[in-house]
């Protein structure tokens, strides 16, 4: 029963931090219109 009220009250936690940064909106600023480049290693 306690790992059930844990889990609970960390869910409830969580969710409360994504409605609170939701609520708060994203900074300011924009993003790169770079792509991000990855390269692959050759193999010999």
């Amino acid at each position: 029963m306690r790992a059930l009220i844990a889990a609970a009250t960390g869910l409830a936690v969580a969710l409360a931090l994504v409605i609170t940064i939701s609520a708060i909106g994203s900074p300011p600023g924009e993003t790169s219109p770079k792509p991000l480049l990855t390269t692959v290693p050759k193999h010999p």
